[in-house]
């Protein structure tokens, strides 16, 4: 890829999308092998407090996920995107307590409780070994981690297909780094990638 780093991204994007999409078309039952296989020792060393996310187009679906999650005690959040920008985590209360949002998001109310989670499950069009996630451009998960750490510490996993791992992914000193990746077939502990020596 040439061009500048923002360039570059921009050009994943596209890629990206296309793959995302073919690997939904191809696994229709993806939401619920996540649900079924994502390690339960998360919730126990993150949670209870989960943030999740409500998915659109082709993003990998985490309902079933945080459907079990709640069952096995977890209290789920899900973000919203605020009127300055800022994307805060408030409690789930039900589909029937949410609100359109910028972007097509359906997200909680501006009366719903914020919260803070200990592990935030974030969709994502891309990952490489190294934990750089490639969302869209926003870098609300970025700034929202970033504030999450500055009161300790807080998991940061991404949910996606498996064609979503790529060799490396451009990187700038705003993006925030995933903890795990965590796929229908797989999990990717990616901190400990990071742990290891060069």
């Amino acid at each position: 890829m040439t061009g500048s780093i923002s360039q570059q991204k921009q050009q994943l994007r596209q890629q990206m999308k296309e793959i995302r999409a073919e690997a939904a078309a191809r696994d229709p039952d993806a939401a619920d092998k996540l649900a079924k296989r994502f390690p339960t020792r998360l919730l126990e060393r993150f949670g209870p407090v989960v943030a999740g996310y409500r998915a659109i187009g082709d993003e990998l679906d985490p309902l079933p996920l945080l459907n079990r999650l709640q069952k096995d005690g977890a209290t789920i959040l899900l973000p919203r995107v605020e009127m300055d920008g800022a994307m805060s985590f408030r409690v789930y209360a039900g589909p029937e307590n949410l609100v359109k949002g910028p972007f097509g998001l359906l997200q909680p109310a501006s009366d719903a409780d914020i919260a803070r989670p200990g592990l935030v499950l974030a969709p994502m069009l891309a990952f490489d070994a190294r934990g750089v996630r490639l969302g869209y451009g926003k870098g609300h998960y970025d700034r929202a981690i970033k504030e999450l750490r500055e009161d300790g510490p807080c998991f940061f996993a991404g949910l996606a297909y498996s064609q979503q791992q790529v060799d490396s992914i451009p990187s700038e000193l705003h993006d925030i780094a995933l903890d795990w990746a965590e796929t229908p077939h797989n999990s990717v502990p990616l901190f400990l990638a990071r742990a290891a020596p060069d």
